[in-house]
C-alpha cells in the first residue's frame, strides 16, 4: 500500500464513521499508519462503546493495512494524551493528526442550556486542544508534523447553533496559533471546513446550496498531511464535491484617528468612516423570510 503517506503515523479522532472514517481509510491507502480515534457515541454524545473504531480497523487490515482502534474522551486532557501516547508507543511517532470528532446539541441561543454548551464546546473545542497539545511536544521534539482540525462555514455565524459555531470559531483561532507557535519548529497546523452529507449534516436547520460525501473531503486531509504540503500552514480551507476553497486572513478594513480619546458623540458624527461590514448570513436569513412571504423558492 505504498502512498503518499507511506511510514507517516496519523491519529484521525471521530474516525468511527462519516468524515473521520473516510480520512482514515484514505490515509491508510497513502501508507500511513492509523490510529482510529472514537467513542462511538451518538450526536449528543450519548451511548459510547468503541465497535465503530474497531470496525474501521477491521477495514483497513483487510485492505492490508495497519491501524489500531482508541477509545477515549478526546474532551479530558488524559485521553487526548492516551490517544496520541498510542501512536508514539506503537510507531515511535506521530507525525499527523486529523481532529473530527464532535456532536450536536442544536437550540436556539434564547433556549440554550448550560449542559447544552458546555458539551458542545468540550467535543469539538477542547478535543482539539487536547489532542494538538499532546501531538505537539513530540512533533516539536521531531521538528516535524501536521495538525488538521475541522471547524465549519458556521463559525461566520449560526442561527440555531451558537454553541457549534462558537466552538468552531475557536478551532479556526487555535489552528492559527498553532501554525505560530509551532512553525519554527517545523509544524505546521490548517484547518478544513467540510460540507458533505454525514449524520451531523442531516440536522442543518437551513438548505445547503453546495453537498458533498466524505470521500471528497479525504483527499485535502491526506495533501496537508503529507511532505507536498509542507510550506502550508495557517489555512483554512472549505471542501465540498469537486471544490476546494480557501478563506481569508482576517484583517482590518478601515479606521479612523482622533487627537486624545473619543467621545461616543464624536463617533456617532464620524462612524460612516469606519461604518460596518454586512453579515451575509442576516442577508440570506432576509431573502429566506421575504421568499417565504410571497410564496416563492429563494435562490441557492
Amino acid at each position: 500500500m505504498a502512498g503518499y503517506l507511506e511510514g507517516k503515523a496519523v491519529v484521525i479522532t471521530g474516525a468511527g464513521g462519516g468524515i473521520g472514517r473516510a480520512c482514515a481509510l484514505a490515509c491508510a491507502a497513502e501508507g500511513a499508519k492509523v490510529v482510529v480515534a472514537d467513542i462511538g457515541v451518538g450526536l449528543a454524545g450519548e451511548d459510547p462503546k468503541s465497535e465503530v473504531a474497531e470496525a474501521v480497523v477491521k477495514e483497513i487490515e483487510d485492505a492490508g493495512g495497519e491501524a489500531v482502534a482508541v477509545a477515549e474522551d478526546v474532551s479530558t486532557w488524559a485521553g487526548g494524551e492516551r490517544i496520541v501516547n498510542t501512536a508514539v508507543q506503537r510507531w515511535g511517532r506521530i507525525d499527523g493528526v486529523v481532529a473530527v470528532a464532535g456532536i450536536l446539541r442544536e437550540r436556539m441561543l434564547f433556549n440554550m442550556s448550560e449542559e447544552e454548551w458546555d458539551a458542545v464546546i468540550a467535543t469539538h473545542l477542547k478535543g482539539h486542544f487536547t489532542v494538538f497539545r499532546h501531538a505537539a511536544a513530540v512533533m516539536r521534539k521531531q521538528e516535524s508534523g501536521s495538525l488538521v482540525g475541522f471547524t465549519s462555514g458556521a463559525f461566520a455565524g449560526s442561527v440555531a447553533q451558537a454553541n457549534y459555531s462558537a466552538a468552531k470559531g475557536g478551532i479556526v483561532s487555535l489552528v492559527r496559533s498553532a501554525a505560530v507557535g509551532l512553525h519554527r519548529y517545523g509544524v505546521r497546523a490548517n484547518a478544513v471546513a467540510p460540507v458533505a452529507r454525514t449524520r451531523m449534516s442531516a440536522n442543518v436547520p437551513s438548505e445547503l446550496a453546495e453537498m458533498g460525501d466524505p470521500e471528497d473531503v479525504a483527499p485535502l486531509v491526506v495533501f496537508l498531511l503529507s511532505d507536498a504540503a509542507k510550506d502550508v500552514t495557517g489555512q483554512v480551507y472549505t471542501a465540498v464535491g469537486g471544490r476546494i476553497a480557501v478563506w481569508n486572513q482576517p484583517v482590518e478594513l478601515r479606521s479612523m484617528r482622533t487627537e486624545g480619546r473619543w467621545t461616543p458623540q464624536q463617533i456617532a458624527k464620524r462612524f460612516d468612516e469606519v461604518g460596518q461590514e454586512r453579515m451575509g448570513l442576516i442577508d440570506r436569513l432576509e431573502q429566506i423570510r421575504k421568499a417565504a412571504a410571497s410564496g416563492e423558492k429563494p435562490n441557492a
